[in-house]
């Protein structure tokens, strides 16, 4: 298991995965996306376009999601265009977790990166969120600022070099 093939424009499949894994999460009592922001309608965006929706498989076995875009203007709106991409509503599938699936993943979207000259792949996610912040950080993420909203959350934007 060391190799994941990524599939980009795969809207529909995408979206189950990462509702499956919220709706993990909720079960367990952790903060994450509620079901109406998990539709196509609230997804794709002027920043996220069907094309922007992956999933990676091992064999016939779909074990991740995300959404990769080429630019992402709510949080890294002042970013040269063409130098990163942003990661966003990463998931692995339950059945493939525990199994060092982001550190696989982030392997085979630096080869995209590299394929278009691009420098960064960047992600944000709640500063408190301590398991995925361990996670992004063991994977070679660096926190390069925190945005704090005046209801007391924060959000950390990570990036790691190409």
């Amino acid at each position: 298991m060391n190799y994941i093939e990524l599939y980009s424009n795969q809207v529909d499949e995408a979206i189950e995965i990462i509702r499956e894994v919220a709706a993990w999460g909720r079960s367990r009592g952790f903060r994450v996306w509620r079901d109406e922001w998990l539709t196509k309608e609230a997804l794709i965006t002027t920043d996220a376009h069907p094309e922007n929706f992956y999933v990676g498989k091992i064999g016939i076995n779909t074990v991740c999601a995300f959404i990769l875009q080429w630019s992402d203007s709510e949080y890294w709106e002042n970013a040269q265009k063409h130098e990163a991409v942003y990661l966003h509503k990463f998931c692995v599938s339950r059945e493939f977790a525990g199994r060092n699936m982001t550190k696989l993943v982030i392997e085979a979207i630096k080869k995209l990166c590299e394929e278009r000259g691009i420098k960064y792949i960047r992600l944000d996610t709640a500063l408190d969120e301590k398991k995925i912040r361990k996670i992004y950080l063991n994977t070679g993420f660096k926190i390069i600022d925190i945005i704090d909203y005046p209801n007391g959350r924060s959000i950390a934007l990570y990036e790691l070099d190409i």
